[in-house]
């Protein structure tokens, strides 16, 4: 049977609209991967010796009392970047296949992931290396049998995260407060952890209790999806109280007003959406890594202007490349009425113009660090709105990717979002208004640099119909592709 399902898996990658993106990046994850195996392998085999002659400490103290951050970034990898079990239930509810089965496939295809299997090319390097220098076998076979247990509980826990908001805000609260706590020295974590990481070596027989711990998160996960293995799980909900808001002070938009409602309900009623607008917000305090010299490499007067464009951009990036793919549930319900594209493209630019100037205005707390990293921020939002939008709308048109408004994976993004034509578009998104800067920088100082970026920003508004033009033509020419693709299930 699982033989079956991995027959399924090649073929649906096979008939994908997007399988020629989709085979592009499969080669290149497999060179990416194989650049991490020869790092991994690397770092295994001589992390105890640099350790050993760059510190002249004891390598396996040195370790252990690190690993507990090890264990938190692989933990916060794993939610940006790994890949949920996904497995397109409908074909299989009708047929006589049990559910164990179809569940265990899905679980098992994150159990052999990558981000599972490349931790393996560092620890067993790294436990032949502890044999050789004299460690006893049996028992850092223990510690290592613990490690790797620990390793599958972040795979188990990564999926309750991106499953449940209740774990999701409880891990964060949690590394929150032991960051914070050890930021202002109330304790000191590995002081306590490197004492657990030490006990698997001494007392290997202790590993089973991580290995128990990883069984226990398994089941766990198995009788999550084993409870919401159905086609209409978790849509029936209980509402107290019916609200209405028919929000009519956006009827000033004239007609753009109607899909603008429809938008902003959209963004408040799903979690993915939601999670965008938490994201646009984190992306506001980005600027704290380029303003207050907390990262030397990013003190250049270049970094400025980027980082002034993704402060006050945060909304039309992560909102506006995903145009139309927003609405890709009713899309082809929607192309089949009687509405104008061009009203529908300028509904989703005013939601980001209004979001920019928002994200500008919240971003005012940097003038605390100089008139220079507020005028970023400001002639970036300008450029944003003037040439950044336009092109965010552009190159939605060749992403064909449908959105699980339900769920917060890849809200960050997907890889099927790249191909050749969107990686051109990032050009003038992030590099030319750089060059831009850069040329009035080196020319007459950083008042001319940023007065440039803000002509380039007001001539792209000036410019505004004709570009829409443009951009209307390259949607209906691609109208038919997006609802195709959109009607595919992987």
């Amino acid at each position: 049977m699982i033989k079956q399902f991995i027959k399924l898996e090649w073929k649906s990658f096979l008939r994908s609209a997007a399988f020629k993106t989709n085979l592009a990046l499969k080669i290149l994850m497999v060179l990416g991967a194989l650049y991490f195996i020869a790092c991994f392998l690397l770092l295994g085999f001589g992390t105890y010796y640099i350790i050993e002659k760059a510190l002249e400490k004891e390598p396996f103290e040195v370790i252990n009392k690190i690993l507990i951050f090890y264990v938190i970034l692989d933990l916060v990898i794993r939610y940006f970047l790994q890949k949920m079990p996904i497995v397109n239930i409908k074909p299989f509810l009708y047929l006589p296949l049990k559910k164990n089965t179809v569940i265990n496939f899905g679980i098992a295809k994150t159990a052999i992931s990558f981000f599972n299997v490349i931790h393996a090319f560092f620890f067993i390097p790294f436990s032949i290396v502890l044999i050789i220098e004299g460690y006893d076998v049996v028992n850092v076979i223990g510690w290592h049998i613990a490690i790797m247990s620990l390793i599958y509980c972040n795979n188990f826990i990564n999926i309750f995260v991106n499953s449940k908001d209740l774990v999701f805000a409880l891990v964060v609260m949690v590394i929150v407060a032991l960051g914070a706590l050890m930021y202002f020295n109330v304790f000191d974590l590995t002081a306590y952890t490197s004492q657990i990481f030490t006990a698997f070596y001494n007392l290997p027989y202790l590993a089973i209790i991580p290995l128990l711990l990883a069984v226990a998160l398994y089941r766990l996960a198995f009788n999550y999806f084993k409870t919401h293995f159905y086609l209409d799980a978790g849509l029936a909900s209980k509402v107290a109280v019916a609200e209405t808001d028919n929000m009519t002070w956006l009827n000033r938009f004239g007609s753009v007003s109607t899909f603008l409602k429809n938008d902003i309900k959209l963004i408040k009623r799903n979690k993915r959406s939601k999670t965008t607008v938490l994201m646009s917000v984190l992306f506001i305090f980005y600027g704290m890594l380029f303003f207050t010299g907390a990262v030397e490499a990013y003190d250049g007067p270049f970094w400025r202007i980027f980082a002034g464009i993704f402060v006050s951009g945060g909304f039309l990036f992560s909102f506006g490349q995903f145009v139309p793919s927003w609405d890709s549930s009713y899309y082809p319900l929607l192309m089949s009425q009687n509405i104008k594209y061009r009203l529908y493209l300028e509904s989703k630019w005013y939601l980001m113009v209004i979001a920019t100037i928002v994200s500008t205005i919240l971003a005012s707390f940097y003038l605390y660090f100089g008139w220079q990293a507020y005028a970023a921020v400001v002639a970036g939002a300008i450029y944003n709105i003037g040439v950044n939008s336009h092109i965010v709308l552009w190159g939605g048109a060749y992403i064909k990717t449908p959105i699980d408004l339900t769920s917060n994976k890849k809200a960050f993004g997907d890889k099927k979002a790249f191909n050749v034509k969107t990686l051109l578009l990032t050009i003038p998104k992030l590099l030319l208004p750089m060059a831009i800067y850069a040329a009035g920088h080196l020319l007459h100082g950083e008042l001319l640099g940023f007065s440039l970026i803000v002509v380039v920003g007001v001539l792209g508004f000036l410019f505004k119909n004709r570009v829409f033009t443009l951009i209307e033509s390259i949607y209906k020419t691609e109208k038919y592709k997006t609802i195709a693709a959109y009607k595919q299930t992987n």
